[in-house]
């Protein structure tokens, strides 16, 4: 069954330009590298699809990594309809968290080593995607959120395709991002060691495709394969 894919919806186009600021979204260490400016934290989840989702089942904590993508002022996530994680997901306090890492920073004393990196923290409740028209769109637009075009160009998804997939959605209200860029803050009589500081640059690469030997002969790479890039 293919579906006709249509432009996300912006829910809530009225929604303010700043997360909310609460007692569990505010950063208490290090607050001048906080912000609740929303779009930064779109453009840090923009910029890298793994997350991970923390929630409680029986009063115990438990985290999962997952693939994570924002249309308008909403976080998607999906898995499996028969994990037992998405299921205690549902109409559950999450928290999901999103980091990038941009260097290292070494300084000249252990306490100032650090890292340069981008990070958001989101806090809120899940909601279960019922209807099956909505999540048909929402999984294809997934797949078109990373590689353009691709979907259309699959075979048509089985009822049991979609049966077997559950999609977690959140809106994005309450939250925080968190970056650090530059080199090392050492003490100013460090300063004088012989010592040597500095930052090592991390770059996430995307390397050459690698065909599934049991492609057809003569099938071409893709524009979408090609094309290909993060952050």
């Amino acid at each position: 069954m293919m579906v006709s894919l249509k432009p996300c919806a912006i829910r809530n186009p009225e929604m303010s330009d700043l997360l909310q600021a609460t007692e569990r979204s505010r950063v208490r260490r290090l607050h001048e590298r906080a912000s609740f400016d929303r779009a930064l934290a779109n453009a840090i989840l923009d910029a890298q699809p793994m997350c991970n989702v923390g929630y409680v089942i029986d009063g115990l904590p438990y985290v999962t990594t997952t693939l994570q993508w924002r249309e308008g002022h909403h976080i998607y996530w999906h898995g499996s309809s028969a994990s037992r994680a998405l299921r205690n997901q549902k109409e559950a306090e999450v928290c999901i968290t999103v980091s990038i890492l941009d260097g290292f920073v070494l300084a000249r004393s252990g306490m100032h080593h650090s890292v340069n990196t981008r990070s958001v923290t989101l806090f809120g409740k899940a909601f279960k995607v019922e209807d099956p028209e909505e999540k048909h769109q929402l999984l294809g637009r997934f797949v078109d959120h990373f590689f353009p075009g691709r979907y259309e160009t699959l075979r048509p998804d089985h009822k049991q395709d979609l049966k077997a997939t559950t999609v977690l959605g959140m809106e994005i209200v309450e939250g925080s991002a968190k970056t650090r860029g530059g080199g090392p803050a050492d003490e100013e009589e460090d300063y004088s060691l012989p010592i040597w500081a500095g930052v090592i640059p991390v770059h996430q690469v995307v390397g050459t495709p690698v065909a599934d030997p049991r492609n057809l002969p003569g099938i071409e790479v893709p524009e979408h394969v090609r094309a290909f890039k993060m952050g």
